[in-house]
C-alpha cells in the first residue's frame, strides 16, 4: 500500500471520529486521536497520564509541548495514519511538518443549526460498559442550498438500548447551549490551522458536507482519496 497520511477536521458532532474509523478499515490506516491517547495514558496512570489528568481536571487545555511530544512519539514509526483532533494550533501544525508530510486534509462541513439539531437528538446508552449511540433527530431540510437528509437512528424499544436494554440518556454537553459554545471554540481553534494548510503548506483538501447518511459520506471521501492517488 502507498503511504497515506491524513488529517480530518470537523466541528463537534460532525461524525469525524466515525468517518475516520471507517477510513481506517478501508485504507488500513492507524487512527490517531489525541483524546484517545490521553484517556489511555490516564487509565494506565503513567507519569504523563497523571499530569494530563491534573490539567484536564483544572479545566485547562493540555499545553502544545505535551500534545506534540505524545503525537510525535505515536507517529514516528507509522507510514499510514489518520489524525483526528490534531493539530489544533499553528505550533502543532509546524511541529507535525517537521516529522512527516501530510498527503491530504479531510474537512467536514455542516451548518450550525443542523449540527445543533443533530447533537441535541443524540442519545447514549446509560450502561458505561455498552456505550451504544442512537439519534432521535429526523432532519430533512435545505439550508443555503445544501439539502440535508439525515434519518433518525432509533432503538427498537422505546428509549431502551437494543444491545443491553439499559435506558438511553442525553449527555449534558449535548444540550444546545453547550453545543453552541463547543462550536465557537472549534471554529476559533481550527480556522488559523486550516488557513495554514491552505495557504502555506499547500496540502490538498477533500471537503464534504455532512448532509447524507454515514455510508454515503464515507463513500464520497473514499472516492476523493482514490482520485488523489495517495492510497
Amino acid at each position: 500500500m502507498v503511504n497515506t497520511k491524513l488529517i480530518i477536521f470537523g466541528p463537534p458532532g460532525s461524525g469525524k471520529g466515525t468517518y475516520s474509523s471507517r477510513l481506517k478499515e478501508i485504507f488500513g490506516l492507524e487512527k490517531i486521536s489525541t483524546g484517545d491517547i490521553f484517556r489511555e495514558e490516564i487509565k494506565k496512570k503513567t507519569t504523563l497520564g497523571n499530569k494530563i489528568e491534573k490539567i484536564v481536571k483544572e479545566g485547562k487545555l493540555v499545553p502544545d509541548d505535551i500534545v506534540i511530544e505524545v503525537v510525535n512519539e505515536k507517529i514516528k514509526s507509522l507510514d499510514n495514519f489518520i489524525l483526528d483532533g490534531y493539530p489544533r494550533t499553528i505550533e502543532q501544525a509546524k511541529a507535525l511538518d517537521r516529522v512527516t508530510k501530510i498527503d491530504a486534509i479531510i474537512k467536514i462541513n455542516v451548518h450550525e443549526e443542523i449540527l445543533i439539531e443533530k447533537i441535541a437528538g443524540r442519545r447514549i446508552c446509560s450502561n458505561p460498559e455498552c456505550g451504544s449511540i442512537y439519534n432521535i433527530a429526523d432532519i430533512n431540510k435545505t439550508v443555503e442550498g445544501i439539502t440535508y437528509v439525515l434519518p433518525p437512528i432509533m432503538p427498537k424499544n422505546d428509549m431502551k438500548c437494543d444491545k443491553c436494554g439499559a435506558p438511553l440518556i442525553q449527555r449534558d454537553d449535548d444540550k444546545p447551549e453547550i453545543v453552541k459554545e463547543r462550536i465557537k471554540i472549534y471554529e476559533k481553534q481550527s480556522e488559523p490551522v486550516l488557513k495554514y494548510y491552505q495557504n502555506e503548506n499547500k496540502v490538498p483538501f477533500i471537503e464534504v458536507w455532512m448532509n447524507r447518511p454515514l455510508e454515503e459520506i464515507v463513500e464520497k471521501i473514499e472516492k476523493e482519496i482514490n482520485k488523489l492517488g495517495i492510497s
